[in-house]
């Protein structure tokens, strides 16, 4: 018996119509159920404000440098803190998310997610796109993802991150991390895939890596577009004594030729010239005005005829997209490295080396970046940005978020960290090995109540927020403590955080006298219920710059609850509700109470359906796009047809000029029609 046979005709009615619309909205990309089970922790944030709490006795000190972060709790709630500290300042961020491999290898609201749960990819989709949604937000303009996945969810992470990411490059490398296969019916699966998103605006994003075998040639270009002619300012003298190179010739005038490849100068240097045997005048590989880079891997050398030539070494290359090396191996580099450190089992860590090499194709370049990982497990990335800061005298710091289910964060993570900054001897021989030195704050994630005496919020959130401002500013070490201020210096004493609690009282006399006394950049933080601050309360404050607290820590939030809570039902229907009883059940009809309602109860469903087409209802600036804009974006994709895009824009009008109290504009006719227009959209889009 089919399942459609006890359906009446109005349910038969409204699922053809919400599959017409599911149709006609179809466009390529991915489309999965995001609202069957929403996220727990996601909510959370909707009614609560997360924090971090600093755990001081974790905290670690080898030198004078920023400090590392640790952060132990759910990557979401602490995505969200990041988005006030960190928003446009990393550089890199690396994932290595849970594969949905199906063997309770990751929760979704607390129960493990299993196979034969008809939504798991969903959950799984719903669980990545929240936390990629915000983690974008993080990434400065030149910044890089990367995010390592297996075959279980790669096609859908691949169309989630086209989704998410629309205007950036996707690249896969295949990374065989696992030489020895793992054994299935079928294929035996020996690699894994990192995928690298970044800025798709013709710039170089993935640097060099070192060549395994040098390779030597000549500075000479050979083969197609190599004359002279093919490019002007690649023509030009190499000066040499012989052995040496002295210095770089100018680019000579279009009628001037050489008249052989070496010719004797007047001061008894020789200049080599690009011109091949047969006396063609060719090219150099590098223009005169960069091949000052590859100096030093230029040599001179002396050809079987007699002649001087300029030899090339290249030291470097471009990575391949396919990884094959035993570094790679999870089992050698990176469980076996796990235990040595820490004597825990962790499973399936990656290769520490697969991490250093992933990092140091977008990161080898800035000595400073930072780097973010928001599913940490044993911490590897951390210890690879430790690695690359030992390699080049580099100063990256790094940004580890991950829970402590099973006590990984403090039996894994912290461990492992400690043991690789401070030194350790390896579990099993002994050998003691060498710490890579770096600072490190440890914090877990907490939540206030958001209640509804938003004044009081405000002073709540103030009084919890000390921590979070340290992380934002790098700058923790508690130099004088009131009950209504506290000052911090940074490692250098150079920089300073000044943090005033309360309102203008008599204590700030004290505050503003301990300021004048700190020689260095001061960040001063003040507390205000209106949003505004005094900048002439700091009158004699050198170097310093102010901020208030916590309004804007307030305004991020909201931002994201909005961003990743979809627009709700209820609040469209109580609106709805409303407009009904004004409009057609009240004795005395309130044509513009109605009006008023229905304009909300438009705007609302006009996001509610662009949130179920994939439609962002937020600019690039993360404020809420205007609803005329998301009415065309909706039509241009064919989600809403002409006539609707049209009924759209009418009583969109109206809406407006009940909002601006323009009353003679419309009758109550029209907002009778404007009600049933919005009951139509509703029972079309079926929400």
């Amino acid at each position: 018996m089919s399942k459609y046979e006890k359906f009446s005709r109005e349910d038969l009615i409204a699922l053809a119509e919400k599959q017409d619309s599911e149709l006609a909205s179809k466009k390529y990309g991915l489309v999965w159920d995001s609202e069957r089970e929403p996220e727990q922790v996601v909510f959370d944030c909707e009614h609560n404000l997360p924090i971090l709490k600093r755990i001081n006795k974790k905290e670690i000190k080898t030198d004078k440098n920023e400090d590392n972060i640790l952060i132990e709790g759910d990557n979401y709630h602490a995505l969200t803190v990041l988005n006030y500290t960190h928003q446009e300042k990393i550089d890199v961020i690396y994932i290595d998310p849970p594969y949905n491999t199906g063997n309770k290898s990751w929760k979704y609201n607390n129960n493990y997610v299993e196979p034969e749960d008809g939504y798991y990819h969903s959950k799984w989709l719903n669980m990545m796109e929240k936390r990629l949604n915000i983690a974008k937000k993080l990434l400065k303009e030149d910044g890089v993802l990367i995010c390592a996945i297996d075959e279980n969810e790669f096609a859908n992470l691949y169309l989630l991150l086209s989704k998410v990411f629309p205007n950036y490059k996707l690249d896969q490398v295949v990374i065989v991390h696992n030489p020895r296969g793992v054994q299935s019916k079928n294929f035996s699966y020996n690699h894994e895939y990192a995928l690298f998103v970044y800025p798709n605006d013709g710039k170089e994003y993935i640097g060099n890596i070192e060549r395994n075998v040098h390779l030597t040639e000549e500075l000479r270009d050979h083969g197609g577009e190599s004359l002279r002619t093919d490019a002007k300012n690649c023509f030009y003298p190499i000066i040499t004594d012989g052995k040496e190179i002295i210095e770089i010739g100018d680019v000579p005038i279009v009628n001037f030729h050489p008249k052989s490849k070496n010719t004797k100068l007047k001061n008894g240097l020789i200049a080599i010239w690009p011109i091949d045997i047969t006396g063609i005048e060719r090219k150099w590989v590098f223009a005169r005005d960069t091949v000052s880079e590859i100096l030093g891997n230029l040599k001179i050398t002396r050809r079987s005829d007699g002649l001087l030539d300029v030899l090339r070494t290249k030291t470097e290359q471009k990575p391949r997209t396919v990884w094959v090396d035993q570094k790679y191996d999870a089992s050698t580099y990176g469980s076996k490295v796990v235990r040595q450190i820490t004597n825990m089992d962790f499973p399936y860590p990656k290769s520490l080396l697969t991490v250093q090499d992933c990092l140091s194709v977008v990161a080898k370049k800035k000595k400073s970046a930072v780097v973010l990982d928001f599913f940490a497990g044993s911490g590897t990335t951390g210890h690879a940005v430790l690695e690359l800061n030992k390699q080049d005298v580099g100063n990256r710091k790094f940004i580890l978020c991950t829970n402590n289910e099973n006590n990984i964060c403090e039996q894994v993570t912290y461990p492992r960290l400690q043991k690789v900054i401070k030194g350790y001897k390896k579990n099993g021989d002994g050998e003691k090995i060498e710490g890579l030195g770096g600072n490190l704050q440890y914090f877990r994630t907490a939540l206030i109540k958001d209640t509804k005496n938003k004044d009081q919020m405000r002073v709540d959130l103030t009084e919890k927020c000390t921590e979070m401002l340290c992380v934002k500013e790098n700058i923790f070490n508690l130099e004088k403590e009131t009950d209504d201020y506290k000052i911090f210096s940074s490692n250098k004493c150079n920089k300073f955080l000044c943090v005033y609690y309360n309102f203008y009282d008599d204590s700030f006399h004290g505050f503003l006298k301990e300021i004048k006394k700190l020689n260095g950049e001061k960040k001063i933080y003040m507390f205000s219920m209106d949003g505004k601050v005094r900048k002439s309360l700091f009158v004699g404050v050198r170097d310093f710059e102010i901020e208030e607290i916590p309004q804007k820590i307030i305004d991020v939030y909201k931002q994201l609850v909005k961003m990743n809570i979809s627009v709700k039902a209820d609040v469209i229907f109580l609106e709805f509700d409303k407009a009904n009883k004004k409009v057609f059940t009240d004795k005395d009809k309130d044509k513009d109470g109605g009006a008023q309602s229905l304009r909300i109860v438009l705007e609302k469903t006009i996001q509610k359906i662009a949130q179920k087409n994939g439609v962002s209802i937020f600019k690039e600036n993360s404020k809420e796009e205007r609803i005329s804009v998301l009415n065309d974006m909706l039509k241009s994709i064919k989600v809403f047809t002409h006539v609707q895009w049209e009924e759209n824009k009418t009583y969109l009008v109206i809406g407006n000029h009940a909002s601006h109290g323009d009353y003679s504009e419309y009758d109550l006719r029209q907002v009778e029609q404007f009600y049933r227009h919005i009951q139509e959209l509703l029972n079309v889009f079926n929400i």
